[in-house]
Formats: structure tokens, C-alpha cells, sequence
């Protein structure tokens, strides 16, 4: 019964997966002629190989991200980034991605993600698939800490995130601002009007305070 369950849970991780690169692949056809794709000269791709790293750890914020695999790696097909989250904290503000796919794999821990006003928990070993064009969100609600991966299809989102967490996040907290601050607030705009990003921070707070997360 034990090797049956095994097996079964393993062929539906795989048919998760695949179907997930499927999308990427018509996803990809479809925006050929969007300015990323217009850019981006189909070349061979190489192997490469990524060696084992110690477990990303929350940063001050408590969150944090690292970069596993670039855009520019694989035709700007396909990225992934591996973030940590601490106990009882929230995650971004709702929001909408106008051309990324995204697909989550609980590595460590149990995340929350809401999507269209549906919560579902998500917890390690498990995938979660949020399609361009829905609202959705994410947060750390348990006692333990949160470690995923991120993957994302037809666009470089991991330079979206880079820019937030290494650039954006880190001057803000260097010179005490808040993110109403107007040139925190300016850069933020640029950045999600750049990578087609609608945010609703207003709908943030009550997240916040239904789940007695630290925000």
C-alpha cells in the first residue's frame, strides 16, 4: 500500500510539472510578439547544473530570495527563485501579473496562498499553479518557517525581484522610509509598470490583521 501511495503521489507531481511546462510553451507562442520575446533570439540552449546550496534563511524583513536559475539561461522561457519566509509573516500585497505564469513547490513548511478570494494550504511537497490574469497572494501563517520555489514562465521575473529585495527594500530600511514614502512609492510604480504588475495594497492590512501576521 506504502509503494502504491508513493507511486501515486510521484506520477501526480510529475503531471503537474509537465503540464506546467506545457503552459510555458504555449504561453510562449502566444506572446511572440510581445518586446521580451522580440528581443530574445532563440538560441541552443546549454546544460547546466545547479549544486546543492544551504536552505535560504528569512532576511531582516522576513523575507528573502535567491536567484537558482536566470531567464537568460533558457531563451527567457523559464526562471526560478528560491524564497524563505518566517513564521506569522505576511507576504506582497494582492496582486496581478499581466504576463507571467507562476508555479510554487513547497520545499519546507506550509504556505498560504490566496487566489481570487479562495485560501488554500499548501503544505511541503506540495505545488500550486497561479495562471497571468488572477489575483493572488502568499503568506507564512504557521509557527515554522516557509522555504519554497518559485517558478516562472515567459518572463524575467527574478530582475522584478532582484531589484525589490537587494535594491528597493534595503534603501528603504537604510534611510527609515516607509513604502508610502513618495520615492519609494515611485520606484515601486516604475517597477510593476515595467513588469506588468497591478498591486492592491489597500487589501494587505486585512490580510494582516485575519490571520494576526506581521506585516
Amino acid at each position: 500500500m506504502e509503494n502504491s501511495t508513493t507511486r501515486r503521489d510521484a506520477l501526480q507531481q510529475l503531471a503537474i510539472a509537465t503540464a506546467g511546462l506545457s503552459l510555458f510553451s504555449l504561453a510562449s507562442c502566444e506572446d511572440k510578439n510581445d518586446s521580451l520575446g522580440a528581443k530574445a533570439e532563440l538560441k541552443k540552449l546549454s546544460p547546466f547544473y545547479l549544486p546543492p546550496a544551504e536552505p535560504l534563511q528569512p532576511g531582516p524583513g522576513g523575507i528573502n530570495i535567491r536567484t537558482l536559475v536566470r531567464s537568460t539561461q533558457t531563451n527567457m522561457q523559464f526562471s526560478c527563485v528560491e524564497t524563505a519566509v518566517r513564521p506569522k509573516q505576511m507576504g506582497p500585497a494582492p496582486h496581478i501579473h499581466k504576463d507571467l505564469d507562476e508555479i510554487m513547490l513547497v520545499m519546507e513548511g506550509t504556505a498560504s496562498v490566496i487566489v481570487d478570494g479562495k485560501v488554500d494550504e499548501i503544505q511541503a511537497g506540495g505545488w500550486h499553479l497561479r495562471p497571468r490574469g488572477i489575483e493572488h497572494t502568499f503568506w507564512n501563517g504557521s509557527d515554522k518557517p516557509l522555504r519554497f520555489i518559485d517558478m516562472y514562465f515567459n518572463q524575467n521575473f527574478e530582475d522584478f525581484l532582484e531589484e525589490l529585495f537587494h535594491k528597493i527594500i534595503p534603501d528603504m530600511v537604510q534611510n527609515k522610509l516607509t513604502p508610502a514614502d513618495p520615492i519609494i512609492a515611485k520606484r515601486m510604480d516604475e517597477l510593476n509598470k515595467k513588469f506588468g504588475v497591478t498591486a492592491f495594497p489597500e487589501k494587505r492590512q486585512a490580510i494582516v490583521d485575519n490571520y494576526g501576521l506581521q506585516g
